[in-house]
């Protein structure tokens, strides 16, 4: 009986997974051969950034690029949780949560018909997308068009919002989960397109390794020993492997980039996450604050005299 569930669970989930793949590749190619311009536009009434106003430099600009539940340009239930903690908390700062980091054309997928329909319907459908677009931002050969395609949606949204290039503001890119696959992947567009000093900031990032972050300043990880999506990337991807030394993700060990910041107990999703408001730390405090404040902390530690970059 068991045997038989297992064949009808593949016999389901083996087709939707291929589709996925498929689809994926599909959007890609698109963006790759210009025969499609990513969207810039937002819904009517939705700002292109939030917090410290556009009319003197904010310390610094946060982007927030969401789990694989992001299918909109309005956060996930729990990403909201946490940038808005994030906005209460530090008004010096200027955030962007409408990055769509799963999609190349920056299409919200939540808003095509046909994934409509199967939100209603089929709803794993939708992160299985997700999940399928992270392997595909990860893949050798599709890697360096996803890269560019993010990098410069990033770069679009942060000008529209405010940013000056060359200014010496710097940018903040803040990750969960697969979001941190994205994140590291942007880098080297951003740099090239706006010359801003860049810090990443990974909570339970679930990445490969294999993005060059020499122009980030740093790259804090936020991690837990509960957290065993986290620890699956570092296992699954062989440039997070110690031994390829060569790798990435390696040369940005060595080169002492790398800063791990343990949250234990929080586990990655459920009532005891990173950014659950119930679950509560002995003084009180609940893990979405102790995590809010842990990010804003990293992000003030970073504070710069400005100057102009050459």
């Amino acid at each position: 009986m068991a045997e038989f569930g297992l064949l009808l669970l593949l016999a389901v989930v083996g087709p939707v997974l291929l589709a996925e793949g498929l689809l994926a590749r599909y959007e890609l190619l698109i963006y790759a051969a210009g025969w499609r311009a990513p969207t810039t536009a937002l819904p009517d009434g939705m700002p292109y950034a939030r917090g410290a106003q556009a009319d003197r430099p904010p310390d610094a600009y946060l982007v927030y690029l969401d789990g694989i539940g992001k299918r909109r340009f309005r956060d996930t239930r729990d990403g909201g949780r946490l940038v808005q903690a994030i906005l209460e908390t530090a008004p010096e700062l200027r955030v962007l949560g409408q990055v769509l980091p799963y999609s190349p054309l920056a299409d919200p997928l939540a808003d095509r018909r046909v994934w409509a329909w199967l939100r209603r319907r089929i709803g794993l459908v939708l992160f299985l997308h997700n999940v399928m677009q992270i392997f595909i931002a990860a893949d050798r050969r599709y890697r360096p068009h996803y890269n560019r395609a993010v990098g410069a949606q990033i770069a679009a949204h942060l000008r529209l919002g405010g940013y000056q290039p060359d200014s010496g503001v710097p940018v903040v890119l803040l990750s969960y989960s697969g979001g941190a696959q994205l994140a590291t992947g942007a880098v080297e567009g951003l740099w090239a397109e706006l010359r801003c000093p860049l810090q990443l900031i990974s909570i339970g990032g679930f990445h490969n390794g294999a993005n060059d972050v020499t122009h980030a300043r740093r790259l804090d990880v936020i991690t837990s020993s509960e957290d065993w999506i986290e620890r699956l990337g570092s296992r699954i991807f062989p440039p997070r492997w110690p031994l390829l030394r060569a790798s990435a993700w390696n040369r940005a060990v060595r080169a002492g980039q790398i800063t791990v910041h343990r949250l234990d107990p929080a586990t990655h999703v459920g009532p005891r996450s990173y950014i659950s408001p119930e679950a509560r730390m002995p003084d009180g405090r609940t893990y979405l604050d102790r995590t809010a404040e842990t990010v804003i902390a990293l992000i003030r530690e970073q504070r710069p005299v400005r100057r102009r970059l050459p």
